[in-house]
């Protein structure tokens, strides 16, 4: 069967700074048409900074959606056009100073594909070398190291709620785990 449904209509329902917002009515496999609202982002990049002793950069900052202080991996989203290495370099260094002298890809996951198109790169970072965090004008967060496998554990356990923290901590637990990495 082919699953794909076929856009009829879009009407923007929002143009922010970083998202739009479109209302799409599409063709459904079956011939019916149905809506999807569709929230597009430029996407984003998210690394696990990993030094010798084992332990991962993370940050604590208020996330305004959900009315709390996340503890997560540093991340950011893709300016326009931007190469998303060039970007995962950008914001580990922005949100804590470190810089890398080794980079693995960990691939890509989709945020929330039901409703959002945002495409969110992961790397893990080693060989680290501590300079001087510079973050935007409206960030305001804190910088802590802690044990990856700490990380990975709170994650399991569902003390960790963001996605792309989740994902991370165990894709480069998995990583760092195999016998076969370089």
């Amino acid at each position: 069967m082919d699953y794909t449904e076929r856009p009829l209509r879009r009407v923007s329902s929002h143009q922010g700074p970083v998202v739009e917002v479109t209302e799409d009515i599409v063709s459904l496999p079956n011939g019916a048409a149905s809506v999807r609202e569709v929230v597009h982002h430029p996407g984003g990049v998210c690394v696990a900074a990993v030094d010798d002793g084992g332990n991962v950069a993370v940050v604590r900052q208020y996330r305004y959606p959900f009315g709390k202080v996340l503890l997560e991996l540093p991340a950011g989203k893709l300016e326009k056009g931007e190469d998303p290495f060039d970007a995962v370099k950008r914001e580990l260094s922005e949100e804590t100073g470190l810089e890398a002298d080794r980079w693995t890809e960990l691939g890509h996951i989709y945020v929330s594909p039901g409703i959002s198109t945002e495409k969110l790169y992961l790397y893990l970072a080693s060989d680290l070398r501590q300079g001087q965090a510079h973050p935007d004008p409206n960030e305001f967060l804190d910088v802590e190291m802690m044990p990856l496998a700490e990380l990975y554990r709170m994650a399991v356990d569902g003390q960790i709620h963001d996605a792309k923290t989740v994902v991370g901590a165990m894709k480069a637990m998995v990583f760092l785990d195999r016998p076969d990495r370089n």
